[in-house]
């Protein structure tokens, strides 16, 4: 008798554990269940999710939280840098600008190196500084250059505002590697020097009505910064900027002008691109002190590079205008 009272209370023991096991569960796969948002897959991103050209973004508003709203005054000094930028005299660090003039729709135009991506990207080998840059010290590149002026701190609000807004816009895009739309469009360069008298005819015809006829661009109403930058003279990019060289000025021009012109709907040929190019880069522009320390490396100097010191042998003016076939 004894020994089946000890056989029942052990499997009465063992049907308590085996059901408090069972509720625990039940209750935890409630909680579970309830207690995670029911479109969970909207918050942890899949590749199916990721853009894989720069025409798929899909700009999401800005909010009210606090990221949002250094990301939105980031958008505004891209779009409207000329706003900004000052020393404390008043001078403005560098011209009149906008980093959209080059960088298109703020930054978002397929194949008018787009921002959209760059956070995924950075940071990259860079040829002209021979080193892994960061995503802030290439933006300062564009300060220095392209903007002709000088180089923000790093740790400045404007720049947690720019790179915030490049990763707002960068949401859906993968990280490690680059996707359609990013940088310019394939061109095929003509076998023969480009010929700025030939560029001077494509201009007359297909950008003077914007950039002026002496290429000096449009003002804002507000006299501030330009409707269509210059292209050349004391307020245009300086002569270390990338768009100062031939082969990389017709990609943008290619995929980009005139206006309406896109990477599949492209208005000028290559040629015409090509010419237009050496015509705008024939005038005089604001000179980029040492530019000599480009390129440390002188074997990555990319062959349209049209200032010394070269890797070759090759004049200066067939490496600013061609050929190329070198």
């Amino acid at each position: 008798m004894e020994e089946e009272l000890k056989k029942i209370r052990k499997s009465s023991n063992t049907i308590i554990l085996v059901t408090s096991v069972l509720l625990c569960f039940i209750v935890l796969s409630a909680y579970i269940t309830n207690g995670l948002p029911r479109n969970i897959e909207k918050i942890v991103p899949n590749k199916e999710q990721l853009i894989t050209h720069v025409d798929d973004l899909k700009l999401s508003p800005f909010t009210d939280s606090e990221e949002d709203k250094l990301a939105s005054y980031g958008e505004k000094l891209i779009k409207e840098t000329y706003n900004y930028f000052y020393e404390k005299n008043g001078n403005k660090i560098g011209n009149h600008l906008a980093c959209t003039n080059c960088h298109l729709n703020g930054g978002t135009k397929a194949f008018a190196a787009p921002y959209v991506g760059l956070t995924g990207v950075f940071p990259v080998y860079i040829g002209r500084e021979d080193k892994i840059e960061s995503l802030e010290e290439r933006i300062n590149g564009c300060f220095e250059r392209s903007m002709n002026g000088k180089a923000i701190d790093v740790n400045s609000m404007e720049m947690r505002a720019i790179i915030t807004y490049i990763k707002h816009i960068s949401k859906n895009t993968p990280t490690g590697k680059r996707i359609v739309g990013q940088g310019f469009v394939k061109v095929k360069t003509p076998k023969r020097a480009a010929d700025p008298k030939s560029g001077a005819i494509v201009f007359q015809q297909q950008c003077q009505s914007c950039h002026g006829q002496q290429g000096e661009g449009k003002k804002l109403a507000t006299n501030k910064g330009y409707q269509y930058p210059p292209l050349w003279g004391k307020d245009s990019y300086n002569d270390g900027a990338g768009m100062a060289r031939v082969l990389t000025a017709m990609q943008f021009i290619k995929g980009n002008m005139p206006l309406g012109a896109t990477h599949d709907n492209p208005i000028l040929t290559d040629a015409e691109a090509y010419d237009v190019a050496a015509y705008i880069n024939s005038f005089s522009r604001p000179i980029k002190a040492n530019k000599e320390k480009d390129y440390p490396n002188l074997a990555k100097k990319p062959k349209d590079s049209p200032y010394p010191p070269f890797h070759d042998n090759i004049s200066a003016i067939q490496h600013k205008y061609g050929p190329f076939n070198f």
